[in-house]
């Protein structure tokens, strides 16, 4: 689910608003909630020029049908859900629904479809493309995974008349609003009678600002401005998604695409590879500023990584074994001899609930081969005496690692010396990134490496709940199932106050932790990019809680930075550096947002 509202997605907020459906019923959205000017976006920002970016190509960029970020991305811009959200105060806002309304038994949400909202060919969008995507994501025939979730305790949704659509649930819960305001609305006359799980590339009817202009397999994919999107006369989208072509190639290596944009052909790159920020961002297109680099630290929410193993087969299923491999990971030596100590290592799966008021109590695990050997002893594994490898029941240990590219390579490498040592095999099986998606989403893997990005309130029914474990492409990849995990998750469930939520989802955490689903890895608080320098940007560079997504939605092509940068790599002359460090709140309370209908000031006149 994401938001059309730039920064900001709906599914990172869900639970933030949900106490006003505690109320007696209400209209939404209030009366002083204005359709005012982005708090975010520059008044500097034109329309024109093109971006290019790396990516990688995924299975589909149906966001329904793919779960992965530049998917997610990608489909945001052409489709949109009925309610957006403030990117700074976090306001719930009208989207393709220009108001609704709240039931007092926080069952009943009404929908009313803004009379101004048009697919790109002309046609209205209607309460019955609602219900048609609706019924496209529930369909049990149909590969949309975790959709199903939050959109299951919804009964099918009422078309009252052509602009108004009624959601009634079957049980309360904190995230219902945003779930049924939250999903991206498709053009029923465009899809209706094709199978759902083949649409994948193919987007001839949308709603967003941006249309899906071309793709080459492999290759790359542009998406191209719409000067007829709806919303565009909206105050609150001016000097958003201003590029009038965005263009991805596709990579399947970092590396490679790192290697792309220093030479021009990619023009920012978000580094998630401590090497190549250490090492590798110098040399005359860096000591000249011709490629800026920028550390952005805002709120966006952490995330957690790992080693993600499935529970679903053996050995995985022994609590002792997840235990001995972690314990055989030297993460403490990665980070300080391939990281540069930039990184904090993991204890947690929700890091930033987190805080010293509130301490975390989880062990960090260390590396003790000693303690994993005894583990594995005690789980009945015991050394071959030719072969040195760990059996049981004359079954060797050998564990079948999953990746889709060789940026992990070298961690690989170190970790598979530790279990070689312990008596244990890793053997890499390396595919191409559909053919890892696939094994993904029918659970076909021993261990591999996940990524999984934070939110500001988390639902841990998705990626925790016991039923979820056996739910084909859903998030739940180590089919971990504990019911003390799911009775705190059916509890929280009515629980509208997010402090409570967040005591709950501690509790969670505690038991993730001892259980060890993943052997958990490490992260970063910043973002770290490198731009060619030829556009404009606000001066937070990222929206309060965004990623370097948020280029797509409030950078600019800048004729005149472009110009200065090309004469400058003529004359081989240096351009005035860039700040190096970013901070959201030290940079945005210097330069506060221009409201609609205050004086901007005359510089910004």
């Amino acid at each position: 689910m994401r938001s059309l509202r730039p920064g900001l997605s709906v599914a990172a907020l869900l639970g933030l608003f949900t106490a006003a459906c505690g109320l007696a019923e209400e209209q939404f959205p209030k009366p002083d909630w204005t359709d005012r000017l982005s708090p975010l976006a520059s008044p500097h920002a034109v329309p024109g020029g093109a971006i290019t970016l790396s990516g990688i190509q995924p299975k589909s960029f149906n966001g329904y049908l793919d779960n992965f970020s530049s998917s997610q991305q990608v489909f945001g811009m052409m489709y949109e859900p009925l309610l957006g959200t403030d990117p700074l105060t976090t306001e719930l806002v009208p989207g393709l629904a220009s108001r609704w309304t709240v039931s007092d038994d926080k069952l009943t949400f009404t929908f009313h479809l803004d009379p101004a909202a048009r697919w790109s060919d002309g046609k209205p969008v209607t309460a019955a493309d609602v219900r048609w995507t609706f019924d496209a994501i529930m369909n049990p025939a149909n590969d949309t995974g975790p959709n199903k979730v939050s959109l299951g305790v919804f009964a099918p949704p009422e078309v009252v008349d052509v602009r108004t659509v009624r959601f009634t649930a079957r049980e309360a819960h904190w995230r219902n609003l945003l779930a049924a305001g939250g999903f991206a609305i498709l053009p029923r006359h465009a899809f209706e009678g094709r199978d759902f799980n083949t649409i994948n590339f193919e987007f001839p009817v949308v709603s967003g600002p941006y249309r899906f202009a071309a793709m080459r397999e492999n290759s790359d994919l542009r998406l191209e401005r719409r000067a007829d999107w709806w919303a565009r006369s909206r105050p609150s989208n001016a000097g958003v998604f201003n590029f009038q072509t965005i263009i991805y190639r596709f990579f399947s290596d970092q590396d490679n695409a790192f290697e792309a944009m220093k030479k021009g052909d990619i023009d920012a790159y978000a580094v998630y590879t401590a090497r190549i920020w250490a090492n590798e961002t110098r040399g005359p297109r860096f000591d000249n500023n011709w490629i800026v680099r920028r550390r952005v630290r805002n709120h966006n929410p952490v995330g957690f990584q790992g080693f993600g193993m499935n529970l679903r087969r053996p050995p995985f299923d022994d609590l002792r074994v997840r235990q001995a491999l972690a314990a055989l990971l030297d993460r403490e030596t990665m980070n300080s001899t391939l990281m540069f100590k930039a990184y904090f290592l993991h204890r947690s799966y929700f890091e930033d609930l987190y805080d010293a008021q509130t301490p975390c109590t989880n062990t960090l695990v260390a590396y003790d081969p000693v303690r994993a050997s005894a583990l594995l002893k005690e789980a009945g594994w015991a050394a071959n005496p030719k072969t040195g490898v760990l059996e049981k029941d004359g079954r060797p240990l050998v564990i079948r690692f999953l990746t889709r590219d060789g940026a992990g390579d070298r961690f690989l490498a170190i970790y598979a010396e530790a279990l070689k040592k312990a008596g244990i095999n890793l053997v890499i099986e390396r595919k191409d990134f559909a053919s890892w998606m696939r094994d993904m989403d029918a659970f076909n893997f021993d261990m591999t490496w996940c990524s999984y990005g934070g939110g500001l309130f988390r639902d841990p029914e998705h990626m925790w709940l016991s039923r979820e474990a056996d739910r084909p492409a859903g998030n739940n990849v180590a089919g971990f199932k504990d019911p003390r995990v799911d009775a705190w998750i059916e509890s929280q469930k009515t629980e509208f106050d997010p402090a409570r939520r967040n005591t709950i989802l501690r509790q969670i955490d505690g038991v993730l932790a001892a259980s060890v689903p993943f052997v958990l890895l490490w992260n970063i608080d910043a973002t770290r990019l490198l731009y060619w320098d030829k556009f404009g940007m606000p001066d937070t560079v990222l929206s309060k809680y965004g990623t370097e997504g948020d280029v797509v939605a409030y950078w600019w092509f800048d004729p005149d930075s472009a110009a200065d940068l090309k004469a400058a790599m003529t004359a081989g002359k240096p351009l005035p550096a860039r700040p190096f460090e970013v901070n959201f709140d030290t940079v945005f309370k210097a330069t506060p947002p221009v409201r609609k209908g205050s004086d901007p000031g005359p510089d910004k006149k």
